[in-house]
């Protein structure tokens, strides 16, 4: 059985195997309710989200998150820490202005602008309490979830099937994937790990079921300012895009929200990507000058 919809600027979509018994458009209600309750909160395009509201809101104010927008920023603020603000949720203002959030933009940012869009770290400058859950403008912060939010849409769509007693499916949104269990030939879910416009990279086949996988790279999302044709991540230590010469960084990671915010992270280390993969025991596939498997990464393959 299969069945999807749209999402996040994209698509997602669900397989599955399931008797007959099972309420098909009643699952696939609650996966786009769930994935709705995302967008309603996490969304830069949505005034009324609350991360919009956060980035609107006054220096010392507090914001009450609901429980997804909770366990998102729980997940990016360890992240954060752990990459030492590779992967930084506060890279709003940037991606704003360079045409990657809810404006278009012609002109690349230049002198003094181009130096306030760096974040110095703007992760650190965040109080987060857990429970009950709420979170501190500390004043000129602008969130950006979108290299983890998708990711935990993905997580959200296996939580609300695996609800309807569903215990073998693969799902996705915008290319991201996780899945759990056999298909009834008892083969698992395989998957053809994606790789950029270079055609020296050939495609790795991958068996996932029970892991969760993502993507980051520059062959889908850019766009052209001044002349210049610039990808979507952006370095947080500079503000501006990344151009270090890193194409594409796939991740294999428990929860696609994890794969999803540790490909961003990887994409922006660079040369230094690799050893803290392999440090970390990260399951990663890095494409740059030349093609790294990570050792974990490596012994899924053999």
């Amino acid at each position: 059985m299969s069945f999807g919809g749209q999402s996040m600027a994209t698509t997602w979509s669900v397989r599955l195997v399931a008797d007959s018994r099972l309420e098909i458009d009643r699952l696939r209600r609650d996966c786009q309710a769930a994935l709705d309750r995302i967008v309603a909160q996490m969304s830069q395009w949505e005034p009324e989200s609350h991360l919009s509201r956060f980035n609107r809101a006054d220096a010392g104010e507090w914001l009450a998150l609901p429980p997804e927008f909770a366990a998102v920023m729980a997940e990016a603020l360890e992240l954060a820490r752990m990459t030492g603000g590779a992967f930084d949720p506060t890279v709003g203002a940037a991606s704003e202005a360079w045409g990657f959030g809810a404006s278009q933009v012609r002109r690349a940012p230049t002198g003094v602008a181009l130096k306030m869009l760096a974040t110095g770290q703007g992760w650190a400058r965040l109080d987060f309490e857990p429970g009950p859950a709420r979170l501190r403008q500390p004043g000129g912060i602008a969130l950006d979830l979108c290299a983890i939010a998708k990711g935990y849409g993905v997580d959200r769509l296996a939580e609300v099937i695996t609800a309807a007693g569903v215990s073998s499916y693969i799902v996705e949104v915008g290319g991201e994937l996780r899945s759990q269990g056999l298909k009834p030939d008892f083969q698992p879910w395989w998957v053809d790990l994606e790789v950029t416009d270079s055609s020296e990279h050939a495609p790795l086949r991958i068996a996932l079921s029970g892991f969760s996988v993502a993507t980051s790279g520059h062959a889908r999302r850019f766009h052209d300012v001044d002349g210049m044709r610039l990808g979507h991540t952006i370095d947080p230590a500079s503000g501006a895009p990344l151009r270090n010469g890193t194409q594409s960084v796939t991740v294999l990671a428990e929860t696609a929200m994890r794969a999803d915010a540790l490909a961003t992270a990887l994409m922006v280390m660079g040369d230094t990507a690799a050893d803290f993969a392999c440090h970390y025991g990260i399951a990663a596939r890095i494409v740059a000058d030349s093609e790294i498997l990570t050792p974990v990464l490596a012994a899924m393959l053999d």
